[in-house]
C-alpha cells in the first residue's frame, strides 16, 4: 500500500509508514469510524435519556383530570424537550457529515459492484425524494461488497440497514409532530407525550443500528486490503 505522504510501500502489517512516519490510510480510515461510532452513541444516549425523562410525565397525566388538568403547567414542562429535540437534529447533522465523509472512503475501498454511482453516496441525501430511498441503498452495497456474504446474510444485512432507515424515518416525523403538538386539552398533552417518546424511542435505535453498520463495515474493510 503506498503512503499518501511520501510515496512509499507501507506493508500491511505496519500502521505507519517506514520512510516518513505518516499513518497508513487504513489506520486514518479505522479512526473515521471511531469517531463516528462514539458520535453516534452519543447521540443514542441522549435521546434516550429524552425518552426516559418523557416517561415520567405519563402517569402523572394519567391521574390527571380534566378539572385537575393545568395547560400552563404541562406546556412549561414539555417546551425543554423540543429543545432538546431540536439539539438532537443539530448532532445528527453534525455526525451525518462526517459519517458521509466516511461512508465516500468506504464506497472507495469497496470491491463493489455497485448499483449508484459514486457521487450519489453525497447527492442521494440531499436531493429531496431521492433521499427518502437512496441513502439505504449505498449503505446496504457497501456492506454486502466489503465482505463475503451467502444469500441469507445478505438478507440479514438488509433487514438491519432498512429498520435503520425506517427508525430514521419515524424519528424525525414524529419529532415534528411533537415540536408542532398542542397541550390545550389532557388528551392533548397525553397523545404530545407519547409522540415524544416515540420519537426519541426511533432516533435511540437509529443511532444504535447506525453503530452497527459503521462497525461492521469498518471492520471487514480494515482486515482486508485497501482498494486505492
Amino acid at each position: 500500500m503506498p503512503c499518501a505522504l511520501c510515496g512509499d510501500i507501507i506493508p500491511t502489517e505496519v500502521v505507519r509508514c517506514p520512510a516518513c512516519g505518516a499513518w497508513a490510510r487504513r489506520r486514518d480510515f479505522r479512526a473515521v469510524g471511531i469517531a463516528v461510532f462514539m458520535l453516534l452513541g452519543f447521540n443514542a444516549f441522549v435521546a434516550l435519556g429524552s425518552g426516559i425523562s418523557l416517561l415520567r410525565l405519563i402517569d402523572p397525566l394519567h391521574d390527571a383530570t380534566h378539572d385537575t388538568y393545568d395547560p400552563a403547567t404541562t406546556g412549561k414542562a414539555l417546551s425543554p424537550y423540543a429543545d432538546v429535540f431540536l439539539v438532537c437534529g443539530i448532532m445528527a447533522v453534525i455526525t451525518g457529515l462526517l459519517y458521509l465523509g466516511w461512508l465516500w472512503r468506504a464506497y472507495r475501498q469497496s470491491a463493489g459492484p455497485h448499483r449508484h454511482h459514486r457521487a450519489w453516496v453525497v447527492f442521494g441525501w440531499v436531493l429531496p425524494v431521492v433521499n427518502l430511498w437512496m441513502p439505504p441503498r449505498l449503505v446496504y452495497d457497501i456492506w454486502v461488497s466489503s465482505g463475503r456474504y451467502r444469500t441469507a446474510e445478505r438478507h440479514v444485512v438488509a433487514v438491519i440497514v432498512g429498520g435503520w432507515w425506517a427508525c430514521v424515518l419515524l424519528g424525525i416525523g414524529l419529532a415534528r409532530m411533537f415540536s408542532a403538538s398542542s397541550v390545550n386539552t389532557l388528551a392533548d398533552a397525553r397523545y404530545s407525550v407519547h409522540l415524544g417518546v416515540a420519537a426519541a424511542a426511533f432516533q435511540a435505535l437509529a443511532a444504535a443500528l447506525c453503530m452497527m453498520n459503521v462497525f461492521q463495515i469498518t471492520r471487514l474493510q480494515v482486515r482486508s486490503p485497501v482498494l486505492l
